[in-house]
C-alpha cells in the first residue's frame, strides 16, 4: 500500500508554488524519435520496431520505414538488463512514429490534475516485478539535492540495491538558506542526513570524478582522515543504472573577481560563510578611528542578482536591521546601504508585473525605529552589467563603481565539471546532436533516459534537460518532480531494457495485470494501455518572501493560450496572492514541504525563537 507524503498532499490540493558490482552486456542501440508539436524538429531514422513473439512469421516478411520527418530529437532507448525478466509477450505490438509522437505529447490538463489527485490515494494495486532471485540491479545515485532525496523517497529498495554518492551526507532545504544566512533558522534545521531519507540505502562519501558509459563504471575521489592526517583515495564502481542527479554549481559568466571576492548561496558552509560576514561587517564598522565613509563602505551590502535567491537574502537581511539592529547596532544603522543589481530591466523576471512592483515596494520602504533618524537602506539597481570585482569595489560597464563591505552573487548556474566529464563521455552519440539544444545540460528522453546512454543511466534536475519539452526551469521545484516520477517509474514493472533484440520505449511487462488509478487515467489521456506515461511538469507556482512578513505566491491554476517556453502566446491563469496572506502560504507551504516531520518542527520552533529573544550574532 503506498501513502502520499503532507508535502504531496498539499502540492495536489493547493497547485501552487547522489563494494561488489556486476556489470551487464553493452548492446546496440536503435533510436527512436519521440516528442511533441512543439518539439525541435530533427531529420531522424526511424525503425518500426516491432514486438515478436508466436506470430513472428506473419510480419518477418513485412517492409519497415527507413527514414521519416519526425518532429523530435532522437531519443536512446533502454538495454537488457542483469536481472532475469519475465517471458517475453506473445502479442505483436507495432512502435510507430505516431504512436510514440501520440504517446509523449503533453496530457490534457484537466486529465493530468486527476492522474496526480489519484497518485496522492493509497493504493491496493501492485504492478511492480520482482526478481525471482536474489541479485538485484545496482542503482547509483550521484548527489543529494532536491532531485535525488525525491529519488531515494520513491525508489522500491526491495527492487533495487541503492548507493547513494556524494561528498555531502545530508539533503539541504534551500529555500531557507537565504534564512539561514541571518540567523532566522539554524543550519541543522533545513538539512536532513541520507540515510533518514531512506534507511535502505547505502551511502558512501565521495566525489564523482568520471563517469565511463563503455564499461558501466564510475571514477570516484574521497578522503580519508586518520587523526589530524587526511588524504585522498580513488576508487571505482560498477553499475546497472546510474541516477545523474548532481545539480548545478553557481557561474561567474568569466566575470573578475567573482571567485576570490564575491560570496554564493548554494550551500550550508555558504550560508555560515555569509552569516559571519554580515556580523563581521558590523563589528568593523564599530571600530574607533574611522570615517563616516569608511562605515558606509564597511556596511555597503550588494547583492548581484535579482531573481528570488537574491531577493530573499535582502528581504531577510532588512529584517535583521530592522528587528534585531537596534539592539545590537543602533548607532550604526545609519550607514547601513544594500544594493541590489540586475543586469536585466526588471526583478523577478518569473513574476507577473503587479507582484514584481509589490516586491519593489516592500523592499525599498522605510524603516522606523526609535531613536534612529528614518531609514531606506535599500536601493534596486537594474540594467547594470558588473564588469568586474576587487577586494573594495564592484565595477559595472557604464563606468560606475560602488564601495561594498560584502558581496553576494546570485546571477546564475553553470554545469558541474562531472557533467560536461559524462556529455564527452557519450562522445559520437545522438547526445552530440542534442547539445544544440541542451546547451550545455545533459539531454534525456520523455522518460528522463540520456539520450545515447543506452537506457543505463538517468538524469534529473538542473543538470538535464528533457528533449521533449520545452527547457524547464532550473528549480527545486522541477527536480523533486523528476525524482519522484524516475523512483516511482523503475519501481513498477515496465520493460525498459531490449526485447526480442529490438531496443523499445517503456512497455508494460503483462498488459493485462492490474495498475493504479493514476496509472490508469494516463493511459486513457495518451490514448496507449503499454507505453509508461513519461514524464510531465506540473507547475504549482512560484514563492518569494519580500520582508517584514509579507511574500508573494503565484499559483498557475490553469494553463493559457500557446505552449510553456513560448513567452508570447504562453499566457496560464495564475492567481496572485501577496501582503500578509502570501507570507502565510509561504511559511505554509514550506514547513509542509520539510523533508520530515522532525525539520518541520525544528524550523516552526526557530521561527518562535527569532521572535521572542531575536537572531544569534555569534561568529562561528
Amino acid at each position: 500500500m503506498k501513502f502520499a507524503s503532507v508535502a504531496t498532499i498539499l502540492s495536489a490540493l493547493s497547485l501552487a508554488s547522489t563494494t561488489s558490482a556486476f556489470t551487464t552486456p553493452r548492446t546496440h542501440i536503435t533510436t527512436i524519435a519521440a516528442g511533441n508539436a512543439y518539439s525541435r524538429s530533427y531529420n531522424t531514422y526511424l525503425e518500426e520496431s516491432t514486438l515478436e513473439g508466436e506470430n513472428a512469421e506473419d510480419t518477418a516478411g513485412e517492409e519497415t520505414t527507413q527514414e521519416q520527418q519526425v518532429p523530435a530529437p532522437p531519443v536512446a532507448v533502454a538495454v537488457e538488463s542483469s536481472i532475469p525478466r519475465t517471458p517475453p509477450r506473445t502479442a505483436t505490438t507495432k512502435i510507430t512514429a505516431e504512436r510514440i509522437e501520440k504517446a509523449t505529447k503533453e496530457r490534457p490538463y484537466p486529465l493530468f490534475l486527476a492522474e496526480k489527485a489519484a497518485s496522492i490515494l493509497p493504493s491496493f494495486e501492485s504492478d511492480t516485478y520482482y526478481p525471482t532471485n536474489t541479485q538485484k540491479e545496482r542503482i547509483i545515485v550521484l548527489g543529494t539535492g532536491w532531485g535525488a532525496a525525491s529519488f531515494l523517497k520513491s525508489i522500491d529498495c526491495n527492487k533495487y540495491d541503492v548507493t547513494v554518492i556524494s561528498p555531502r551526507n545530508y539533503f539541504v532545504f534551500t529555500p531557507m538558506l537565504a534564512g539561514a544566512s541571518v540567523g532566522t533558522v539554524e543550519f541543522r534545521s533545513i538539512t536532513e542526513p541520507v540515510r533518514e531519507i531512506n534507511s535502505k540505502v547505502r551511502y558512501l562519501e565521495a566525489a564523482a570524478t568520471e563517469v565511463d558509459p563503455k564499461t558501466n563504471t564510475l571514477s570516484c575521489v574521497s578522503i580519508v582522515c586518520e587523526g589530524n592526517s587526511c588524504e585522498t583515495e580513488e576508487f571505482q564502481i560498477d553499475y546497472d543504472r546510474l541516477v545523474f542527479s548532481v545539480g548545478a554549481q553557481t557561474t561567474t559568466f568569466g566575470t573578475p573577481g567573482v571567485e576570490e571576492y564575491c560570496n554564493y548561496l548554494k550551500q550550508v558552509g555558504d550560508a555560515q560563510q555569509i552569516k559571519n560576514a554580515i556580523v563581521n561587517c558590523f563589528e568593523s564598522a564599530g571600530l574607533p578611528g574611522l570615517t563616516e565613509e569608511d562605515k558606509i563602505k564597511e556596511l555597503s551590502f550588494v547583492i548581484i542578482g535579482a531573481g528570488p535567491t537574491g531577493i530573499e537574502f535582502a528581504a531577510e537581511l532588512l529584517d535583521f536591521i530592522e528587528e534585531n539592529g537596534a539592539r545590537f547596532y543602533k548607532e550604526l544603522l545609519p550607514y547601513v546601504r544594500i544594493k541590489i543589481v540586475e543586469a536585466a530591466p526588471s526583478i523577478l523576471r518569473p513574476f507577473e508585473d503587479g507582484m514584481k512592483e509589490e516586491a519593489i515596494r516592500k523592499l525599498t520602504r522605510r524603516i522606523e525605529i526609535e531613536g534612529v533618524p528614518s531609514l531606506q537602506p535599500l536601493e534596486i539597481l537594474t540594467n547594470k552589467l558588473v564588469s568586474e570585482v576587487s577586494g573594495n569595489y564592484v565595477y559595472f560597464k557604464d563606468g560606475e563603481k560602488i564601495p561594498y563591505g560584502m558581496s553576494l552573487w546570485a546571477a546564475g548556474i553553470g554545469q558541474l565539471p562531472i557533467t560536461t566529464n559524462l556529455i564527452g563521455a557519450l562522445g559520437e552519440t545522438e547526445q552530440k546532436d542534442a547539445q544544440d539544444y541542451a546547451r550545455g545540460r545533459i539531454a534525456v528522453d520523455p522518460w528522463l533516459r540520456v539520450i545515447g546512454g543506452d537506457g543505463k543511466i538517468f538524469a534529473l534536475g538542473d543538470c538535464s534537460c528533457v528533449s521533449s519539452s520545452p527547457m524547464l526551469p532550473a528549480t527545486a521545484q522541477v527536480a523533486a518532480q523528476q525524482g519522484e516520477f524516475l523512483g516511482d517509474f523503475l519501481s513498477k514493472d515496465y520493460c525498459i531494457d531490449e526485447m526480442d533484440d529490438k531496443l523499445l520505449p517503456p512497455l508494460r511487462r503483462n498488459p493485462g495485470q492490474s495498475k493504479p488509478l493514476s496509472d490508469k487515467i494516463a493511459s486513457f489521456a495518451m490514448g496507449d494501455d503499454e507505453i509508461a506515461p513519461p514524464f510531465q511538469y506540473l507547475d504549482l507556482g512560484i514563492l518569494a518572501y519580500t520582508g517584514s512578513g509579507s511574500a508573494l505566491a503565484q499559483v498557475q491554476i490553469a494553463p493559457g493560450g500557446g505552449l510553456p517556453g513560448d513567452n508570447e502566446n504562453w499566457d496560464p491563469v495564475r492567481l496572485q496572492i501577496k501582503g500578509k496572506l502570501g507570507f502565510g502560504l509561504w511559511r505554509s507551504i514550506y514547513l509542509l514541504k520539510m523533508t520530515s516531520p522532525k525539520n518541520a518542527v525544528l524550523v516552526a520552533l526557530d521561527w518562535i525563537k527569532v521572535k521572542l529573544f531575536g537572531r544569534d550574532i555569534s561568529i562561528l
